[in-house]
């Protein structure tokens, strides 16, 4: 799509976005569960492509023809997807950054209110009570004026945005008026994919010809595949072999088709968008979305549509006899800055191991950590299969009150260890409801080893987790313990006794 073409864009607002800037590509089971969701738009126009799960995109020309212009098109296509028993979002403007917004303010406050270009006529399909249809079309050629009033942090790119408004500049608009080298030259490539996003237009123009070369490539599976696994090992392997084939032409690719041929010939393609140019690591697991909500997704006939009527279970027990991966949409590579230590090369290793032992062992054989909330160091770390940083159920950005401060300590202990903590005359230090401290805390002694003398301590923060609930309601209090011989402890007192949770290294 150019930047002049119009693009509807579905939000489903139930599929929460990534943690942070760039991580659109752990997604995980939120995948299959959106599959039902992709289908059913699916019905409006063959090629939709998944921008990640909970939004997908589609080109508006042609569908709106059909159905009788562009907001009935969005009408249908948001009562399709709310009959589905999710709400949504629909927006519809000129290229994908601003139908994006628009599909967002659709669905928050913004777009309650109605701006101009809303379809506020219709009801929702299946609840009553008069409230306007969940839809924001930004009329043609209007999407300058439509993104100029926003605040820069909808570029998405905290460090680039930060830096503008200490500058100063505080709207898309302010920004869309400097001049596009002046921010090249300022800074750099990054920033000035995100200028051309303030002004309107696509992040990357697509390159004017195609390349000379196919640079398609397919893998083919004798006897068929019929573990995900296999496939996606060789998904790793062939986004490797087109991203060679495509630099060899200087371009890169930001969205991709995925071929799949079953061996009962079944045919399923895909398309997936990824602006930040899609890694081989990232088109492995689009690999592995696309087959596990092929395998778990049905619609209510039993089957996926177009594909005669056959459950997946059916499609993925006959195998699968063919990969092929095409670059649908490709630009001119601007090339990347790696790390000075070359961060960028040992990461991709590290992922291409871990992918292999995935294939070899099962998906969830390799984990990884993932920041989430809590107080306590053990309640802050989660372990998910490798590729799948799903988003945490305790936010790690949101306020923890009791939370151990900063530095973190560096060894937790998966079970906390008990510990005997006494004063100057030997008597156990003891702490009260009012989280008073009977004597300062003059040695400690860890399990059984000896007891160490105390040089400096800090405390206690008391804390009480879960009041609401009777069976695991918890008093507790911590400190901060350091010993003679140079260690730092993180001490905690529950139930009368004393526990040591980590230590730090």
């Amino acid at each position: 799509m150019n930047h002049r073409a119009r693009v509807i864009v579905v939000r489903c607002p139930a599929w929460p976005p990534p943690q942070a800037p760039g991580d659109a590509d752990a997604a995980g089971p939120d995948a299959r569960a959106f599959e039902p969701v992709a289908r059913a738009v699916q019905e409006f126009c063959p090629r939709i492509e998944v921008l990640r799960p909970g939004i997908c995109a589609f080109g508006v020309r042609g569908p709106s023809r059909y159905f009788g212009g562009e907001a009935e098109l969005a009408r249908k296509v948001a009562e399709s997807v709310i009959r589905l028993g999710h709400d949504c979002g629909i927006g519809v403007a000129d290229g994908m950054f601003a139908a994006l917004l628009a599909a967002r303010d659709a669905f928050g406050p913004a777009g309650r209110s109605g701006p101009a270009g809303r379809s506020g006529s219709a009801e929702r399909s299946g609840q009553s009570g008069a409230q306007p249809e969940p839809v924001v079309i930004v009329p043609a050629g209007s999407t300058p004026a439509f993104l100029a009033p926003r605040s820069v942090t909808v570029l998405g790119a905290p460090e680039l945005t930060e830096l503008l408004v200490r500058l100063g500049v505080r709207t898309l608009g302010e920004f869309a008026a400097l001049a596009a080298a002046e921010v090249e030259t300022r800074f750099g490539p990054p920033g000035l994919l995100a200028h051309r996003l303030a002004r309107g237009l696509d992040p990357r123009p697509l390159a004017v010809r195609p390349p000379l070369a196919d640079v398609s490539v397919q893998a083919e599976f004798d006897p068929p595949a019929e573990q995900s696994e296999q496939v996606v090992f060789a998904a790793k392997a062939l986004a490797e072999q087109m991203h060679a084939k495509l630099a060899a032409s200087g371009l890169a690719c930001v969205r991709v088709q995925i071929h799949v041929l079953c061996a009962n010939g079944q045919e399923i393609t895909r398309l997936w968008r990824h602006d930040g140019l899609l890694s081989e690591l990232a088109v492995a697991d689009r690999v592995r979305w696309q087959l596990d909500a092929w395998r778990t997704g049905r619609d209510a006939d039993g089957g996926v549509p177009g594909d005669g009527g056959v459950p997946p279970e059916e499609v993925m027990d006959g195998g699968i006899c063919l990969l092929r991966l095409d670059p649908d949409q490709v630009v001119r590579d601007l090339g990347r800055q790696l790390g000075l230590w070359g961060d960028a090369v040992v990461s991709d290793r590290v992922a291409r191991a871990a992918i292999r032992i995935q294939a070899m062992l099962g998906h969830d054989a390799v984990r990884q950590l993932v920041l989430t909330g809590g107080r306590g160091p053990a309640d802050r770390a989660m372990l998910v299969p490798f590729g799948e940083a799903a988003p945490p159920a305790r936010p790690a950005d949101q306020p923890w009150p009791g939370q151990i401060p900063s530095p973190a300590p560096a060894t937790v202990y998966p079970a906390p260890r008990p510990a005997q903590v006494t004063d100057s005359a030997g008597v156990p230090v003891i702490v009260t409801g009012r989280g008073d401290v009977s004597a300062d805390p003059a040695r400690l002694s860890v399990g059984d080893g000896p007891p160490l003398a105390i040089t400096a301590w800090t405390g206690p923060w008391p804390v009480t987790e879960r009041w609401w609930d009777a069976v695991q309601a918890c008093r507790k209090a911590r400190f901060q313990l350091v010993t003679v011989e140079g260690s730092a402890w993180l001490a905690v007192v529950r139930d009368g006794g004393w526990f040591i949770e980590a230590r730090y290294d």
